[in-house]
């Protein structure tokens, strides 16, 4: 069933609640992809988080955290240091973990067209865990989603089980995660408006449809500098090589519960 005639009213009562989130505002390296996509008739924004470092302490269920039942001991979106981790483990009574948590933005999309090629472009630009659910009422959200992410436990019962000097190596780990985390999030950006201004121009004139191809990923930009003459840092260029984007096709859930 057809609900995008729905969407105008869905979008406004969205973005007219208050933000519930832990820190009460939209994080500030993903302010400008949110306005970019708030800005188009076609999506709006029900959640983001830009990418942090944490460290929480409270009990591991297999092997995953359980967020609902522990304590937050810090939580940064900017490089961390040791000494600000092992100040926060002092107050740690359980198992203390530490994690990295890349870009995570839900986006509802007014029609599937739009959730694919939003799910095209995040893809494009390494958020590879990205998919598309479609709800009973016809509610089609895209989820944006990476794989860079940690999770290492530190301590047991509040005794601490690694060195500092792990600590300190793991910190490194995760404040280089942090850092491609935002290259990947100003590629998503830049990436999604030339596809926004070529869906908008394909839409104007549909005879040059063919011509126009919103994917933007790195080893076509790359080629594409190479091909004008650009010279391309190697540390760079492996980088995108070990990416090993491929055709990843879309993956569509159907969710039977009233999303």
């Amino acid at each position: 069933m057809d609900r995008s005639a729905e969407f105008p009213r869905w979008k406004a009562r969205c973005l007219s609640k208050a933000d519930l989130s832990r820190k009460g505002s939209v994080d500030e390296d993903v302010v400008a992809l949110v306005q970019l996509l708030n800005a188009r008739e076609q999506f709006f924004t029900t959640s983001s988080c830009a990418g942090r470092i944490l460290l929480l302490d409270g009990g591991i269920n297999g092997f995953e955290v359980q967020k609902q039942n522990c304590c937050w001991l810090l939580v940064t979106h900017k490089p961390c240091v040791k000494e600000d981790v092992m100040g926060a483990l002092k107050k740690a009574s359980g198992d203390a973990v530490l994690k990295f948590e890349p870009l995570v933005l839900h986006v509802q999309c007014r029609q599937l067209q739009d959730a694919q090629l939003l799910h095209s472009v995040a893809v494009d630009s390494g958020f590879r865990n990205s998919g598309i659910t479609v709800g009973k009422k016809g509610k089609t959200m895209l989820a944006v989603r990476s794989t860079h992410g940690l999770e290492v436990p530190l301590s047991h019962k509040g005794k601490l089980m690694v060195t500092e000097e792990y600590i300190d190596f793991l910190l490194n780990i995760a404040n280089q995660k942090l850092e491609e985390n935002k290259k990947r999030i100003g590629r998503f950006y830049n990436c999604l408006q030339r596809a926004l201004e070529g869906e908008t121009v394909t839409n104007s004139h549909p005879e040059i449809k063919e011509k126009n191809n919103p994917s933007c990923s790195p080893k076509k930009e790359r080629n594409t500098a190479k091909a004008q003459g650009k010279c391309i840092p190697e540390e760079n260029e492996k980088e995108i090589e070990n990416d090993g984007y491929d055709d990843l096709g879309i993956s569509v859930t159907i969710f039977p519960e009233d999303y």
